[in-house]
């Protein structure tokens, strides 16, 4: 068991999202979080899962010259595409209205990203959602804006709130890595590397 091959290193997540650490205890295992700021920028021309990628790797350069042998860090990045347009995190209420207006009444992907890295090795992956959104009315878009405030989400949105449980018609791949963490592949990873 992952648990017991985990008993003597530490995890730690850099993550400051309530969804990711909320999954990651979903696997039983015990972590600490510790973040650090990061430029989340990425060069033009990379394909979505290249982002992903690529993001949840600069997240744990910033980490790499502090690691013990005995930790285990978790990185990773989500991001919502329309197309081949990024959505990533509203800056205000009317850039998280224009969002949701894109996404309302059809599908967008959902693609996360996990990055796990020791202080000898590295693995990484991603995973890639459908989502199918009926159409919102504007006093919903509002609704949710107003309470839910979704800045720190991208597409401004959190599949877990009130707008996935009053609008989500399907999903194609994980719930799991629609929240931000798909778990079924940090399992695996976090295998690879304490074996």
């Amino acid at each position: 068991m992952l648990q017991d091959l985990l008993k003597s290193k530490k995890l730690i997540l850099a993550s400051q999202s309530p969804r990711r650490q909320e999954l990651l205890a979903a696997l039983e295992v015990n972590f600490e979080v510790r973040l650090k700021p990061v430029d989340e920028s990425f060069p033009p021309g990379m394909q979505p899962g290249e982002i992903a990628e690529y993001i949840a790797q600069k997240k744990a350069a910033a980490f790499e010259a502090d690691l013990q042998a005995y930790e285990i860090l978790i990185t990773g990045d989500t991001l919502v595409f329309k197309g081949h347009q990024a959505l990533g995190k509203p800056k205000d209420a009317a850039e998280a209205r224009q969002m949701l207006q894109l996404l309302s009444g059809t599908s967008h992907e959902v693609i996360s990203s996990i990055c796990v890295t020791t202080s000898t090795q590295q693995v990484m992956d991603h995973d890639k959602a459908t989502v199918h959104f009926r159409t919102f009315t504007e006093a919903e878009i509002s609704h949710y804006i107003n309470t839910y405030k979704p800045f720190d989400k991208a597409g401004a949105y959190g599949i877990q709130e009130w707008i996935g449980h009053v609008a989500l018609q399907k999903l194609e791949g994980s719930y799991n890595t629609v929240m931000g963490l798909p778990t079924h592949l940090l399992y695996d990873l976090l295998n690879k590397v304490v074996v």
